[in-house]
C-alpha cells in the first residue's frame, strides 16, 4: 500500500460546527485567544482556562465527524493513512481513523503542570482548580499554547518523509512549525491541497489544488486516488 500522509487543519473541524479563531477576528469562541492560549493567560486567570476548555470539551462530546473525516477513513482501504492534525479535537477518531498525530495536543487529555510527561485521559470530564496529578500539580489541558514547543513535531516530519502522496486539508498553511512539514515531503510524492480559499505554498513545489471545502474536497480526492491506483 501506498503512505498517504494528510495534515489537517480548521477548515476539517468547522464543517462539524467547531468554530476557528482564525476566521474570527482572534476570538475563539467568544474569546480573546491569547486569554485562553497562552502561558500568559494560564497565569494571569487559570479559572477562566479551565472553564473554557471545559466548555470546548462539553462541546466535542455532543460534536460528530463529517464527510471530510468519514472519507478519510474510507481512503483507508486502498492506502496506509496517516493523519497529522493541528485540531485539539477528536472527531478523527470518532470517525474511525486508526493513525492519527495530534500537533497541538487534545481537549480529551490533562497533563500536569509541574511534570510534563505526566499525561492522563480524561474523556469529556472537566479539569476544575485543584485537580492534581499524583505528584500534586495543578492539572492543565493538554493543549500546546501559543510560544510553547510542538514536542510532536519531529515525528510528524518523520512520518511526512515517507509520504507517497501528501495531502493538506482544511489550514491557511501560515501557522508553523506545522507549514513547515511540506519541507520533508519527497521529491516523488505528489502533493494535493483542499482549501476553497487562496492558499500560499512556502515551498516550491508543484500543487494539485482542489478548491472545495474539506468535505467535498476529500470525494474530489477519493475519485482522484482511487482512479490513479487502478491505473
Amino acid at each position: 500500500m501506498k503512505k498517504l500522509v494528510v495534515l489537517t487543519g480548521s477548515g476539517v473541524s468547522s464543517e462539524s460546527g467547531l468554530k476557528t479563531f482564525r476566521d474570527s477576528g482572534g476570538l475563539w469562541e467568544d474569546y480573546d485567544v491569547m486569554e485562553v492560549a497562552s502561558y500568559a493567560g494560564w497565569t494571569k486567570n487559570r479559572d477562566l482556562v479551565l472553564r473554557f476548555y471545559n466548555e470546548r470539551r462539553a462541546q466535542l462530546k455532543e460534536t460528530m465527524p463529517n464527510e471530510a473525516h468519514t472519507g478519510l477513513v474510507d481512503l483507508e482501504k486502498k492506502f496506509d493513512v496517516s493523519i497529522i492534525t493541528q485540531n485539539v479535537d477528536n472527531l478523527h477518531e470518532k470517525a474511525g481513523s486508526r493513525n492519527v498525530l495530534h500537533l497541538h495536543g487534545i481537549l480529551t487529555r490533562a497533563r500536569s503542570t509541574g511534570d510534563p510527561s505526566l499525561v492522563y485521559d480524561i474523556g469529556y470530564n472537566p479539569i476544575r482548580p485543584g485537580d492534581t496529578c499524583e505528584k500534586g500539580f495543578q492539572l492543565r489541558p493538554d493543549i500546546v499554547w501559543f510560544g510553547e514547543a510542538v514536542p510532536a513535531i519531529e515525528e510528524a516530519a518523520s512520518i511526512t518523509s515517507h509520504a507517497d502522496i501528501f495531502v493538506v486539508i482544511g489550514t491557511s498553511m501560515v501557522v508553523y512549525p506545522a507549514a513547515g512539514l511540506i519541507e520533508y515531503v519527497p521529491k516523488h510524492a505528489p502533493i494535493y491541497l483542499i482549501d476553497p480559499n487562496e492558499v500560499t505554498v512556502p515551498v516550491y513545489r508543484h500543487i494539485h489544488f482542489i478548491r472545495e471545502k474539506a468535505g467535498k474536497g476529500v470525494d474530489v480526492l477519493k475519485e482522484i486516488l482511487i482512479k490513479e491506483s487502478s491505473s
